[in-house]
């Protein structure tokens, strides 16, 4: 049997990594500013983070959901202090693209309402479901052309205005930062309105923080700059640090009722230890903070460089743009300077590095950068 081909591969095997560094088969060391996606939040085999899991896995990897799973309630009281949402319930999944679709199944349980709002570039997931609120033609199957979903500019709150007052909306979904899009975040004034608006209308606000959260802009989610509160919060990459886990939070506006959600894998005694060994380490060295730190630093350094067209983005989620002679840096970062970074729409290069990173793997990378743009 062969693999089935939809993935473009570059010819490097990772074999081993730790902190910032990944090693490939031929003993080759990278620096990496990716981490995954966005998945490596604490750095790679972070001990205290590989001690649980493996401390856990003596025990008890796995047992249905049928059944107590301590871990679960703890994981869910960390996160809530962590997070600032100690009056959200948890749900918990194995994919961001999971948290996505039970975010909007329960957006339609509560409103009865089919209708979803959306934002253009937006990028919500591989399932059904989430592929019908992501605006890429390329990812839609046929079946998904059916589904009633209306795309709108984001910060174009005058259009979500109108579209809500048409009374059949089941909730609106929106990533606190655009990724795949290339790094375009909706305003803080922006987000405030929508919150207003969708409250008032008693229309359910989904916050996608699947990439943009856990950390990763200086706040636990990004839409914490705007000093908002969605009813949904949905999580996973960042979560358990490579170990596959995802979370809806849920607000206390919403009734359970048994049977209305359900995963066969999710929140197991493995990806609960995971997750719990990862709200630790964040708090204990202060990674938010650092991600912060780092984050003004990089800005402030990438602004010095003349081939720097637009930076876009906060804390460890920016986006850099390029002048267009400069479009192969990234291919060249990496083969001949053994630097990860991610790409996205329009050849913007993303850097999403471990909120863990120091200032000296940061000017290592401005140095190789300002290198190749000289």
């Amino acid at each position: 049997m062969q693999l089935f081909d939809v993935y473009s591969l570059w010819n490097i095997e990772p074999v081993e990594a730790k902190g910032c560094r990944v090693w490939d088969k031929e003993g080759t060391e990278y620096l990496d500013l990716y981490g995954g996606h966005a998945v490596i939040s604490i750095g790679h085999s972070h001990p205290k983070y590989v001690d649980s899991i493996c401390k856990q896995a003596t025990k008890i990897g796995f047992y249905s959901n049928s059944v107590l799973n301590s871990l679960q309630q703890e994981l869910a009281t960390k996160l809530g202090q962590l997070s600032d949402y100690p009056d959200y319930s948890l749900f918990l999944c194995n994919t961001g693209a999971e948290a996505n679709e039970n975010a909007l199944k329960l957006a339609s349980f509560k409103t009865g309402k089919k209708r979803i709002i959306a934002f253009k570039e937006a990028f919500h997931g591989r399932s059904s479901g989430t592929v019908a609120v992501t605006d890429n033609p390329n990812i839609q199957a046929p079946f998904n052309k059916g589904h009633k979903v209306v795309f709108i500019n984001l910060n174009d709150i005058k259009s979500v205005e109108k579209e809500i007052l048409k009374g059949d909306v089941a909730a609106v979904i929106i990533e606190g930062i655009q990724g795949v899009a290339g790094i375009y975040q909706p305003t803080d004034s922006f987000l405030k309105a929508l919150d207003s608006i969708c409250k008032t209308n008693d229309v359910p606000l989904i916050l996608d923080e699947i990439q943009s959260g856990y950390g990763r802009t200086g706040k636990f989610f990004a839409h914490q700059y705007a000093d908002i509160k969605p009813d949904i919060i949905t999580t996973a990459k960042g979560m358990g640090n490579g170990f596959p886990i995802g979370g809806v939070l849920i607000s206390p506006e919403f009734e359970a009722k048994k049977g209305m959600l359900g995963t066969t894998f999710g929140g197991n005694h493995l990806a609960c230890a995971a997750a719990i060994a990862v709200l630790d380490v964040i708090e204990e060295e202060s990674l938010l903070s650092n991600a912060f730190k780092m984050g003004e630093y990089l800005q402030q350094e990438l602004n010095k460089i003349p081939a720097v067209k637009v930076i876009r983005g906060r804390g460890l989620m920016l986006g850099i743009e390029l002048k267009a002679e400069f479009a192969d840096v990234r291919n060249q970062l990496l083969f001949e300077n053994h630097i990860f970074t991610g790409g996205a729409k329009n050849g913007v290069m993303r850097l999403l590095p471990p909120l863990s990173i120091s200032k000296g793997d940061i000017d290592i990378f401005l140095s190789e950068l300002k290198n190749k743009t000289a």
